[in-house]
């Protein structure tokens, strides 16, 4: 029995809080991928390990439980990198089927009424911003190093 029979039999109640959508919601996703993934394995080619479905699952696992992506390899037993791909993949086709995007701000601006207005929050990692580090700034510290240290030998030298 796969992952997707298991949780099929879950009331739904229960698929809902575990997975993050209902069921129908679930099934219209999961068909657009299979459709997609069909697409691309027409011509043939190595199978994957992770099916659609799988595929599916790590994704909203993923965004529902704030797992890292080791966590989720570990459990659909495949690589960190399969677990990456296939959330950019999931996310790239659903946005593009346009059923699963968010509406953009002009749509928000142009409600008619101000209360019932969705608001949508991108919380996705973005890396660190740090200074750069260029040749002057460098160059300097070293310098300063430098002399300190020439002046502390000099000092012990003197004593």
């Amino acid at each position: 029995m796969n992952r997707i029979e298991q949780k099929w039999k879950w009331n739904d109640e229960k698929f809902k809080r575990r997975i993050g959508t209902t069921k129908p919601v679930f099934q219209m996703m999961l068909e657009i991928l299979q459709a997609e993934h069909e697409k691309l394995h027409k011509i043939g080619g190595k199978p994957n390990n992770l099916s659609a479905a799988d595929k599916l699952l790590i994704t909203l696992k993923y965004y529902r439980e704030y797992v890292t992506m080791e966590s989720i390899a570990d459990d659909f037993d495949c690589a960190k990198s399969s677990v990456c791909r296939s959330i950019h993949w999931v996310e790239d086709v659903l946005s593009d089927d346009g059923r699963f995007q968010l509406p953009g701000k002009s749509a928000l601006m142009t409600g008619e009424n101000d209360e019932s207005k969705t608001v949508g929050i991108d919380v996705t990692e973005h890396p660190i911003e740090r200074p750069k580090k260029n040749k002057r700034t460098t160059i300097q510290e070293r310098k300063k190093d430098i002399r300190l240290n020439r002046k502390s030998l000099r000092m012990l030298k003197l004593s």
